[in-house]
């Protein structure tokens, strides 16, 4: 292999190992510092330091470990030159005595339990309500789930410099607020409970359709969507919503193996292998979905959300072949979320329930109306389902320029590809 290769798959290793690590290196760092920025900027020296070592020295068996223990020396370093951070010191120290007289590549003493511990404190840091609500998802996405400025912004239609003044401004605010870096307890768990499930509920959906990148899918912010919600019902195991949201992600992780082939393209859901489909994941998020139904009756209360939609993917998951799907059930269940928590998004995936009940002109006519609404123009969704639709009329010039615009307006390789081969059909 040429030096050239070499140091692309080198690259190639840092920017991964960066994206998947930075999360837990930011939440670890802050609580040994106390400071989130100040975390930030110790991660990034850590990143810096891959980039010099790893061409040189080669990438190690462990790079998560490799790049916390790197954080930790460069906190060591920071802590011992600002007097500020000085009361730090002895607790830093004591904690990582044996990862400092470690090589950096060893994860012996890497504890996992601080991981988990550390990242719950740091979701609900930064959903606290001295946050506006957009202010703390905005924080979240980047503080929790590692995604990227322009990922959030694609997320909600927002320009990017709107999202980096937005996390700025809650950084300053937690900061200034001297807001503690813990998991609350009593009334004031529950106060953050929404803010908290709508961001792991976000940074799924940014695992199961990435809207960015070469990749259809990224398989390791699902894992951390659902290692959360997890947590989050041994937290909080008499409040139905969490287990609402934990069934969601239960069965929607079910389908990950099957929604690509062998080179990477992405499968829709009528054409997928339900063979593939993780059965175990299925039977959990049944259970958690009939927990939640039960926790909402004992309360006097109908179903959440995301019970809700949970209660549409449980239908697709009993269907064992596409035609055997209850689309009758399922455009039942999406009229009662529309009536409940109306939003364009829940009226386009209506439209197609609607289509495959009582076909495609009724289901267009629901597509239109959110067309007329105007906020969803520049979401690639909505002219993808209308050029399906369009399609299946015998449409094919409108449906060709709705695909075509869909694959301008999305950022994703693989999803861009798919609408391509659909416009050319």
């Amino acid at each position: 292999m040429t030096d050239a290769r070499i140091d692309r798959t080198v690259s190639r290793a840092v920017d991964a190992a960066w994206r998947i690590e930075w999360p837990q290196l930011v939440a670890v760092l802050t609580r040994l510092v106390g400071d989130i920025t100040t975390a930030e900027d110790i991660a990034q020296d850590a990143h810096l330091a891959a980039l010099e070592q790893w061409p040189r020295d080669g990438v190690p068996a462990n790079t998560g470990a490799w790049l916390m223990v790197t954080a930790k020396r460069r906190a060591v370093d920071r802590i011992r030159r600002d007097a500020t951070l000085a009361r730090k010191l002895p607790l830093l120290e004591g904690e990582l005595r044996a990862d400092l007289d470690s090589a950096p590549g060893d994860p012996a003493s890497i504890v996992e339990g601080e991981i988990s511990d550390d990242l719950l404190r740091m979701l609900f840091t930064t959903c606290h309500p001295v946050l506006p609500r957009a202010s703390q998802v905005a924080l979240t996405l980047r503080l929790v789930g590692g995604l990227t400025t322009e990922e959030i912004a694609r997320a909600y239609v927002t320009a990017t410099p709107t999202i980096v003044r937005r996390i700025s401004r809650a950084k300053r605010t937690i900061r200034d607020a001297g807001v503690p870096y813990e998991v609350p307890s009593g009334a004031e768990l529950a106060e953050r409970l929404d803010a908290v499930l709508e961001v792991v509920y976000l940074v799924f959906n940014e695992g199961y359709a990435a809207t960015a990148g070469d990749d259809w899918m990224r398989a390791e912010l699902c894992a951390e969507a659902l290692r959360l919600v997890r947590i989050l019902c041994g937290l909080m195991p008499a409040e139905p919503e969490v287990f609402g949201l934990a069934a969601l992600l239960e069965l929607q992780a079910s389908r990950l193996r099957s929604r690509h082939d062998a080179t990477g393209r992405l499968v829709l859901l009528r054409d997928q292998d339900r063979t593939r489909w993780d059965r175990l994941l299925i039977r959990r998020g049944y259970a958690a979905l009939g927990r939640a139904h039960a926790l909402a009756h004992e309360r006097g209360r109908a179903p959440g959300r995301y019970a809700l939609q949970a209660a549409i993917a449980a239908v697709h998951a009993m269907a064992a072949t596409a035609d055997d799907t209850d689309w009758r059930r399922i455009a039942g269940l999406y009229a009662i979320l529309a009536a409940r928590f109306p939003s364009p998004i829940v009226e386009l995936n209506r439209a197609v329930a609607v289509a495959e009940v009582h076909g495609p002109a009724a289901g267009l006519d629901l597509v239109d109306a959110v067309v007329d609404a105007g906020s969803l123009d520049e979401y690639h969704l909505l002219h993808a389902v209308r050029g399906d639709l369009l399609a299946r009329l015998g449409r094919r010039a409108e449906a060709r320029d709705e695909f075509l615009r869909a694959a301008e307006l999305t950022a994703n390789a693989a999803e861009r590809s798919l609408m391509l081969a659909r416009a050319e059909d």
